[in-house]
């Protein structure tokens, strides 16, 4: 009995030494303790991810991948497989295990070694959310009391959603959603009973026991979690069997990028970190709906990719990228891994030339392929001498590839050809006119290559696109576009240049009294110097101002007129939707709406409407029921709304019309060309390929070509295209032969017309196909009238020699032509005082 009694109060002592040490240990560590409060309110890391307006991710910016699920969307077979691994009794105890610690106790007292964990889940999540990996005794006391505290705090079913969505599982995935996808590229509900075994082996050890890193070590602890699964009854028998059959199939997925526009996408990560601070932007789960139209921007990118191929090879090739070998070939393996460390850039992919023949060449792709590339896809490649020259047509494949050369190849749609990397660079950009959304963007040839946004980024100069602005602030003053300007040699030069500037056309011809809208249909330079010279130059800077170039950005010279300022593509392409949308200076935008992890509303676009705001109650209020007409599906008018912002207006609407007509002209030109009076605007082959008379646009050319425009539009879409290169040193130069035998693409210097013309020819092709014309009806103020085509004076005959012109009311001629031109009306070349004051 002695024994007994000195037995039960030993065992009541270290008892009570045992309450006593726990409660100092919780006194000790009580300070340390986190707030688990803060679980009920927890904001798991979820990464930045861009869309498209139609819903295409587009890109996906943060370290943690994570894609958080509510416990029901998580399906039951890989509950129970985390349950019949990690924590077979996890809704049976309070956070500790007592019985696995025990067990894990004796096994380590009897094989001396640490083989069993303890851990149960609301521990591992207590370690997830406030502690360190650290193994101390101190870290392990702390995770005991916390798990005690998130076990009052929060229902089983609760900590278990925590847990599916926050445990680490390898390749940067956290949680169970992440992993589905970034392992098999499923959704969580989609995984196979093997899958899922898969996914609730890895917590144990994410990086060794990672299926695609290790899938011999995956494939052992898949086995082992389906043993447990059998073994507690979740599965049957022949499921068990079955699923130990399912073959490992796990590779790595990255994000699912549904569309690539790589500049976009940086601007909308560069507005949320500007918006919410890096941290925040990157873990906040935030989605953002950009107004980028997948469709165009396909469409876009392609556009200008193929525009750039063709001028790079206009000017010939520059040789092979490197030699691999010069006598001997190495084995194929060899030379595929050699290629494989060449990435690929867009189309173009690395190959070597394994032999050539009389007309045609074998190359090998990193990818094991074999190609011939035959003579249509290596006829092009004269030999490049310098932008401005290019060697003689080859007559064999001999003069242009040799076996050992590591070149790029790429497919043209048709059939694999010879390529380069191009050297010139490109941008567009597309805005919708009535709100100023950007549809399209396309920073330069390859994201890859070179950041540099050069849509939004890269000043350069406009050159004669500019002269729509110029004659529009011409007809805002007391011009039309039957005004007789003379066309001829500019005597009188601008003392203000310093030097005696006299401006030439391109090319050097002269046709003397010319109408208004001949001179922007054939970019005349000297007729837009002396409109210029009529407007003003303090004038004609207000007006370029008000279409959103910067005062700072226009020089106070005539060389203004001809688009000696620098500006970017983004500018451009607003001041042009002016002409598309009656006369507003839109605010461009590329965020729609911006929404937290929960799908809530963080910010929505409130873009200024191309159009009049109401002037009363009663358009106030039919504008909050065409609103209302709108969300319910029906037709409404197309502008309006209790809470619309509006776009400023910085021409009329007559202006705005003159100018879109007369650049119709552009393309289509005008005459009768079965009376052989037809003449041809600058951009005659939009007209030809194309054929819509729904669309206006504006070629531009500067200086020694080094830089070419095309901006044009419709009632629907602006677009502009621009080609040059980043030294802006460098001329685009001039070619002497057809690429690919194009029979559209002329010998000679670079231009607009020629270099970006054919881009947006092919963009707005695409863009508008399957679409109807659209009626471009005038607005009130405008009429029509028959004039003399020579002297722009009114005419009472029907033949070649007249036609109907457009004028704002109150200005159309009121004299008719007599037998021969009258030239009373020809503005010639003399400056009003002001310009040089």
């Amino acid at each position: 009995m002695k024994w007994l009694k000195r037995i039960l109060i030993a065992l009541f002592s270290l008892a009570l030494l045992c309450v006593g040490a726990i409660a100092a240990a919780y006194f000790y560590v009580l300070p340390d303790l986190p707030d688990v409060a803060t679980l009920k309110t927890v904001k798991l890391q979820t990464p930045l991810k861009i869309y498209s307006s139609d819903g295409k991710l587009i890109s996906q910016f943060g370290e943690k991948r994570r894609i958080p699920l509510k416990l029901d969307e998580v399906p039951k077979p890989l509950l129970q497989a985390f349950l019949a691994t990690e924590d077979a009794r996890f809704y049976e105890h309070s956070g500790i295990d007592p019985i696995g610690v025990v067990r894990a106790a004796l096994v380590m007292l009897a094989t001396g070694e640490k083989k069993q964990g303890a851990s149960t889940i609301t521990m591992q999540v207590a370690r997830n959310f406030f502690l360190t990996r650290d193994k101390t005794i101190i870290r392990k006391v702390k995770e005991i009391f916390i798990s005690f505290h998130i076990e009052e705090l929060l229902t089983k079913d609760e900590i278990l959603e925590l847990y599916v969505n926050r445990i680490y599982l390898g390749q940067r995935a956290y949680g169970v959603g992440a992993a589905a996808q970034v392992y098999f590229g499923k959704e969580v509900k989609d995984l196979t009973l093997g899958e899922m075994a898969i996914i609730a082996g890895l917590p144990k050890a994410p990086s060794t026991l990672n299926p695609v890193t290790s899938p011999d070590r995956a494939l052992a602890r898949r086995n082992v979690v389906l043993m447990r699964m059998n073994e507690v009854g979740y599965i049957s028998a022949n499921e068990y069997q079955e699923a130990l059959a399912e073959p490992l199939v796990a590779k790595y997925h990255g994000a699912e990028i549904d569309l690539y526009a790589p500049y976009i996408s940086e601007m909308a990560r560069d507005y949320l970190v500007q918006k919410f601070g890096e941290e925040e932007a990157y873990t906040g789960g935030y989605s953002v709906y950009t107004t980028i139209s997948s469709d165009l921007q396909l469409k876009a990118q392609q556009a200008l990719r193929n525009n750039v191929y063709a001028y790079d090879e206009r000017h010939g090739y520059r040789g092979a990228a490197e030699r691999l070998w010069q006598d001997t070939p190495p084995a194929d393996a060899e030379i595929i891994k050699t290629l494989k460390r060449t990435v690929a850039v867009q189309e173009l992919q690395p190959a070597a030339v394994l032999s050539v023949a009389e007309q045609a060449a074998e190359v090998l792709l990193g990818s094991g392929e074999r190609l011939t590339l035959n003579w249509d896809g290596i006829k092009w490649a004269r030999r490049f001498i310098s932008d401005k020259r290019q060697g003689a047509a080859p007559t064999k494949a001999s003069e242009v590839l040799n076996p050992g050369e590591r070149i790029w190849v790429r497919h043209n749609g048709e059939q694999w050809q010879l390529s380069q990397v191009p050297e010139v660079s490109s941008a567009t950009v597309t805005l919708d006119p009535k709100n100023g959304a950007i549809l399209a963007l396309v920073g330069g040839f390859s994201f890859s290559q070179s950041q540099y946004n050069r849509v939004t980024q890269a000043k350069r100069q406009l050159g004669s696109n500019i002269k729509p602005f110029i004659y529009a602030a011409a007809l805002e003053k007391d011009f039309t576009l039957a005004t007789l300007i003379n066309n001829a040699p500019i005597n009188k030069p601008d003392i203000r240049q310093g030097t005696a500037w006299r401006p030439k056309n391109s090319p050097d011809i002269y046709g003397g009294p010319t109408r208004l809208r001949v001179g922007l249909a054939q970019s005349i330079n000297v007729m837009s110097v002396r409109a210029m010279r009529h407007i003003g130059l303090d004038e004609t800077i207000a007006t370029l101002a008000r279409f959103g170039f910067d005062p700072a950005d226009l020089p106070r010279n005539e060389s203004l007129a001809l688009g000696s300022p620098s500006v970017t593509p983004l500018q451009v392409v607003t001041a042009f939707a002016s002409f598309a949308n009656g006369g507003f200076l839109l605010e461009p935008y590329f965020i729609d709406r911006i929404e937290h992890a929960d799908g809530t509303l963080a910010e929505k676009a409130n873009p200024a409407l191309a159009c009049e705001p109401p002037q009363s109650d009663d358009q106030a209020m039919q504008s909050l029921i065409n609103a209302m007409q709108q969300e319910a599906g029906t037709p409404q008018a197309p502008c309006g709304g209790t809470d619309a912002r509006y776009a400023e207006r910085v021409i009329s609407k007559q202006t705005a019309f003159l100018v879109g007509d007369a650049l119709k002209s552009v393309i289509w030109g005008g005459g009768d060309w079965s009376q052989g009076t037809g003449w041809n605007g600058t951009a005659w082959r939009a007209a030809r390929l194309i054929k819509r008379h729904d669309i206006a646009g504006k070629t531009g050319t500067t200086n020694e070509s080094r830089d070419t425009w095309f901006s044009g539009f419709n009632p629907k879409l602006v677009s502009t295209f621009w080609v040059g290169f980043d030294d802006h040193s460098r001329e685009l130069g001039r070619t002497a032969w057809n690429a690919n035998g194009a029979k559209d693409q002329i010998s000679g210097a670079e231009a607009g017309a020629k270099t970006a013309g054919p881009g947006w020819n092919e963009f707005m092709l695409h863009a508008l196909e399957g679409t109807e014309e659209i009626a471009i009806v005038p607005p009130e103020g405008i009429v029509s009238a028959r004039i003399d085509l020579a002297s722009g004076k009114l005419s009472r005959k029907t033949d070649q020699t007249s036609d109907f012109e457009y004028f704002r009311a109150g200005t159309e001629p009121t004299e008719y032509a007599t037998e021969t031109q009258d030239s009373s009306t020809i503005f010639t070349d003399s400056p009003p005082e002001e310009l040089f004051q």
